[in-house]
């Protein structure tokens, strides 16, 4: 695997890898997952370099947690940069509970003494709110988490799906290092107002769906049948006629990559990481084949020729589907 370099995590926010490891998939929402391999991936990606390692309390209803945990016993705790959200809450046969995040000052503390224990550690790297709640004044839940960061408990402070006016207000209670949300070639939403926002105040940006839930993998089979459990089975994107348009995007895409001599999925990547020295992708890779040609990524160095083919081919806004669900959509903060 190719050797992976650093970039800084905004002007608050540790110095982690250029590409960093999102572990959700090996736990939930992408059907089933093998645990010995999810755990040979995640000590493949750490020996690679990769030191940013994302999760959620609720991925699994904490068996994402106890996998990581399990996997750090065989690496040094140091090499890895620990993301955490919290706040989404599950029901016993695997569902979502409708309501809001519970992201009070009360769980803050209750929900971290949970994942501290489920991940082994005495400390989180970067602690965040899975998603605003609006009857919960962001101060208090970032206050909450000033405590555990001067507590020793976490190291840095994160948010998740959060719109412009948020993103100031939480700033102004304490630093914030990256916010976490949804950013690739087929979600360009976060370029108009959000971004400008993190710029402006110093504030990193770690990309979740760089590969829009494998749409932009290269390798994703159109009569490819989704279980129920599988998110994309309700994503509008997946849907009969969306998805058949979002595949054309695709190859055109896959044609750019093929004259470069790349992947369609490393094109995609390297596509979200030329965006900003403050930008970090995660991938979602599960298995090691897939982390292998993901991390390759870092090869690719995209010229302005090269950039300008590949917005020719996947246009801004060109997406058929909405990212979400709409009753999704309308509980996220930086869709409003």
């Amino acid at each position: 695997m190719p050797t992976i370099g650093t970039r800084p995590l905004g002007a608050h926010g540790p110095r982690v890898s250029v590409i960093g490891l999102g572990a959700m998939g090996m736990s939930d929402l992408y059907g089933p997952a093998d645990e010995q391999e999810s755990i040979a991936t995640l000590h493949a990606a750490i020996d690679a370099g990769v030191t940013l390692v994302d999760t959620g309390d609720f991925y699994g209803s904490g068996h994402n947690e106890m996998l990581i945990g399990r996997a750090l016993k065989d690496r040094r705790r140091e090499d890895v940069v620990i993301s955490v959200k919290f706040g989404t809450r599950r029901t016993p046969d695997g569902g979502f509970q409708p309501a809001a995040a519970d992201v009070s000052a009360a769980a803050v503390k209750d929900r971290l003494a949970y994942s501290l224990r489920r991940l082994g550690t005495d400390y989180i790297d970067i602690y965040r709110p899975s998603r605003l709640n609006p009857q919960i004044p962001i101060e208090d839940t970032v206050g909450a988490m000033l405590e555990m960061q001067q507590a020793g408990y976490i190291r840095h402070i994160g948010l998740s799906e959060v719109g412009p006016d948020t993103l100031r207000r939480a700033a102004a209670v304490a630093p914030i290092s990256d916010l976490q949300i949804e950013y690739s070639l087929l979600s360009r939403g976060p370029e108009r107002a959000i971004i400008p926002t993190l710029r402006e105040l110093g504030i990193g940006l770690t990309a979740y769906g760089v590969l829009s839930r494998g749409l932009l993998s290269g390798h994703w089979d159109p009569d490819r049948k989704l279980s129920g459990g599988d998110f994309r089975a309700h994503s509008p994107r997946f849907q009969d006629g969306n998805l058949e348009a979002n595949l054309r995007l695709v190859g055109a895409l896959t044609r750019v990559a093929e004259r470069i001599g790349a992947t369609t999925s490393q094109v995609a990547i390297a596509w979200v990481a030329a965006q900003g020295e403050g930008i970090v992708p995660l991938v979602g890779a599960r298995r090691r084949d897939r982390l292998a040609e993901s991390l390759a990524a870092v090869d690719l160095t995209l010229d302005q020729e090269t950039l300008a083919e590949i917005e020719a081919a996947v246009p801004a806004d060109a997406a058929a589907g909405e990212r979400y669900a709409a009753q999704h959509l309308a509980m996220l903060d930086s869709e409003k």
